[in-house]
């Protein structure tokens, strides 16, 4: 990912690996399923600790920071924004199945379900934050002459207003 999501081929991962073109490709069947799993994997990572962040403290108050600059790394520093992109913009239109069924499966755990409409609505905006300040935040911010960490205020902001830490926070 260092090197960007195109550098994600199956000759280059097989080399830094030191493995063959062939082991990868006989797992993962092509360059696509290498990214896809790719992105199952920083999804996963990212949900998991999510889950752990929120079921740490059982019920009392959350830092909706940690949450938000989780997210906000996973799709800046740790390449997931630019992954996502280069997938969907090279004709893999499958490539987000695994990162939106990792965030489904968070919301399952932690949401009740489907039944908590304004966890589902933090979630979306979260995350399409993230992946919008990941492409263009950064110029974005200085245009408009915001602080580069804008974006992860305000998301901060919405999440900790959002009435599902209100209804878990005993505080609030």
């Amino acid at each position: 990912m260092e090197a960007g999501p195109q550098a994600v081929t199956l000759k280059a991962v097989a080399a830094r690996m030191g493995r063959t073109h062939a082991n990868l490709l006989h797992h993962f069947g092509s360059a696509a399923g290498l990214q896809m799993a790719l992105a199952a994997h920083l999804a996963g990572t990212v949900c998991d600790s999510i889950a752990d962040i929120l079921l740490e403290n059982g019920g009392a108050e959350h830092d909706p920071a940690r949450v938000v600059n989780m997210v906000f790394d996973a799709f800046d520093k740790q390449g997931a924004g630019q992954l996502a992109t280069w997938m969907i913009l090279s004709g893999n239109e499958n490539a987000m199945n695994p990162v939106v069924d990792a965030i489904h499966e968070l919301i399952d755990e932690i949401g009740n379900g489907h039944e908590n409409t304004s966890m589902h609505e933090d979630t979306l905006t979260l995350v399409l934050m993230a992946m919008g300040d990941a492409l263009l935040g950064e110029p974005l911010a200085r245009s408009l002459g915001l602080p580069r960490d804008a974006a992860r205020d305000i998301a901060t902001r919405l999440l900790a207003d959002s009435p599902r830490l209100a209804e878990d926070s005993p505080a609030k």
